[in-house]
């Protein structure tokens, strides 16, 4: 298992090929996913699972597992993962988290370590997060991540179109 960084509570590390049903911990449940409109299936899981997988192979980053340190528990993911927005690829940010880790700073921990990472070992010089009008939580952790917003935008998704705010940091 490579572990990518940690922090005071928790380490990041790659997905393994055989966690789909940690995945599905997160990616299954309405709640975590309403910004989605809702729970991916089985097959999505998997498609999710593989693409992080060809992530890593391709660019060296994609999302990783978060692992609680006092337990072991993997309570969710964040990483680097390619957006596209307005035609163009950004380093996104991006993030889920099991529903009983919530409002316990888990993901702006992690969100920050992700993007000391991006600045410090990638020499990324921009890092971004795109997150749903009607995602308040999400908006909360990129605030804390010290990043604002650039930009508003529509993403098509499951026949909808969702209004998504850019959040953008740049390297100091």
């Amino acid at each position: 298992m490579k572990v990518i960084l940690e922090t005071p509570r928790l380490r990041l590390r790659e997905w393994q090929p055989d966690e789909g049903a940690k995945l599905a911990e997160f990616l299954g449940d309405e709640q975590v996913m309403y910004a989605y409109e809702g729970a991916f299936d089985d097959e999505k899981i998997a498609d999710w699972l593989q693409w992080n997988l060809e992530s890593y192979e391709k660019f060296g980053y994609g999302l990783w597992a978060i692992e609680r340190k006092e337990d072991g528990a993997v309570i969710g993911e964040c990483g680097l993962t390619l957006q596209t927005v307005k035609g163009r690829q950004l380093p996104e940010i991006g993030y889920h988290l099991v529903r009983e880790a919530w409002h316990m700073g888990y993901m702006t921990e992690a969100a920050q370590a992700v993007k000391q990472y991006a600045f410090e070992t990638l020499q990324l010089s921009e890092v971004c997060s795109t997150v749903r009008d009607t995602n308040l939580a999400s908006m909360n952790v990129a605030i804390r991540n010290q990043m604002i917003i650039r930009d508003r935008f529509i993403k098509h998704y499951r026949g909808i179109d969702m209004p998504h705010y850019l959040f953008v940091a740049r390297r100091p």
